[in-house]
């Protein structure tokens, strides 16, 4: 009797050892649809591994912003995530976001994380988002057409002269054959690919903090008169005045177009679904040389008081490793650690090296109305680059963009 009562006490103990094992925990992560190719990889690598879960929803790009932030003030928020990292001073500003600053500054490759991520997620010396995706504007240009107008198809421009010489030259080919594309009625396509050209000048359209509006500049000046000039000699197609960024890419994927403003996402698309296009990927100049780029993506940000913290923070570690890299560089984004990039990107088309240079290096405007400013379609920004860039008042569009950027600005929270 005593042997079978110690039995039964020794199965009892270790039931209830197993009862008392943590089980497996499930975080739920949010991305835009823009992160569709690379977030279900990077999930599963993860939930293979990991005893924890991570559940993924892939939300519309043109949802996402207001669903996660009536879900925020609803209680109803995923536990966290992948977010356009220019909203993110927006959402910290809100109190919708967990401060991770402690938790940022423990990693041991914090230093290493693309800055400009990292400066869009800090709010009033706090950080509430890391880096996760990364995108960067480039110049592409066409090889083929380089070479039939007589210009070296292996050396792209360096300076608003060549690229404005170059675009004339191919232009001269005639036919359906235009030197230069830009998308010129989208607001955010011209501030990842317009706005390089400023910075690499030596200009900006807002201050460091984002409190103040400095559009008019002879940088900014500088850059439209380049446009403007392209325009007027018909180096860019009739369509481009109303393109809402709808044929961004398109344009020079269909091999009619010189010379076009893009981003590191059209290496990956050109290689799988245009690759007959013959191409060449430099950065963004300036006036008189020099470059720079918009380092774009997205901030991973953690909803305030999620229970799933513990099981966050292991998805993102994984993230940052050297696999969780390589899988985003094959699936699309750019390493966003600057000390493993090389190693993360050594099996890909070199030309991806150029792009995460131009990443690393990068800017993104700071605001806490971003998008109030620049996406809007009925925003200062949206509403002044077709004006100077087709219109006849430029002087009067720059004045009325900067008045209205500052009136917005002065009606916000502040860093």
């Amino acid at each position: 009797m005593r042997n079978l009562i110690a039995k039964l006490a020794l199965t009892a103990a270790v039931l209830g050892g197993g009862l008392g094992t943590a089980a497996a925990d499930t975080a739920n992560i949010w991305v835009r649809a823009d992160g569709s190719n690379f977030m279900p990889r990077i999930v599963d690598a993860y939930n293979k591994a990991h005893k924890d879960q991570i559940k993924l929803d892939i939300i519309p790009n043109a949802e996402i912003i207001p669903k996660y932030g009536a879900a925020a003030a609803g209680g109803t928020a995923p536990d966290a995530l992948s977010l356009d990292l220019i909203y993110t001073p927006s959402f910290a500003a809100a109190g919708q976001l967990e401060d991770i600053t402690d938790w940022a500054k423990s990693l041991p490759y914090f230093a290493s994380l693309s800055p400009a991520h990292v400066k869009t997620g800090t709010y009033k010396d706090h950080i509430y988002g890391l880096p996760f995706s990364a995108d960067a504007s480039v110049l592409i240009w066409n090889k083929k057409l380089f070479k039939q107008a007589g210009l070296d198809p292996e050396k792209g421009p360096t300076n608003w002269a060549e690229i404005a010489a170059d675009a004339e030259k191919v232009n001269a080919l005639g036919g359906n054959i235009k030197g230069f594309y830009f998308s010129g009625n989208c607001g955010g396509c011209n501030i990842f690919t317009f706005t390089p050209l400023i910075w690499a000048s030596g200009g900006d359209i807002l201050s460091a903090d984002g409190s103040k509006a400095t559009l008019d500049s002879p940088q900014l000046r500088g850059a439209i008169d380049l446009y403007r000039s392209m325009v007027k000699k018909d180096l860019v197609p009739a369509g481009a005045q109303t393109d809402t960024g709808a044929n961004f890419f398109a344009a020079f994927a269909a091999g009619n177009i010189g010379i076009s403003p893009s981003g590191a996402f059209a290496i990956g698309a050109l290689n799988t679904q245009y690759p007959n296009v013959d191409y060449g990927v430099t950065f963004l100049p300036g006036k008189d040389g020099g470059w720079s780029s918009f380092a774009g993506g997205d901030n991973f940000v953690v909803t305030k008081g999620t229970k799933k913290l513990a099981v966050v923070k292991e998805f993102l570690d994984f993230a940052y490793s050297l696999e969780g890299q390589t899988i985003l560089a094959k699936y699309g984004s750019l390493p966003v650690r600057g000390d493993i990039a090389k190693d993360a990107l050594k099996d890909l088309d070199p030309r991806y090296q150029i792009a995460a240079e131009a990443m690393a290096k990068g800017k993104t405007p700071y605001s806490v109305v971003f998008n109030d400013l620049i996406n809007s379609a009925n925003g200062p920004w949206t509403q002044m680059i077709n004006e100077v860039f087709f219109g006849d008042d430029v002087d009067g569009a720059i004045a009325n963009a900067q008045e209205t950027m500052q009136s917005i600005i002065d009606q916000a929270p502040q860093k």
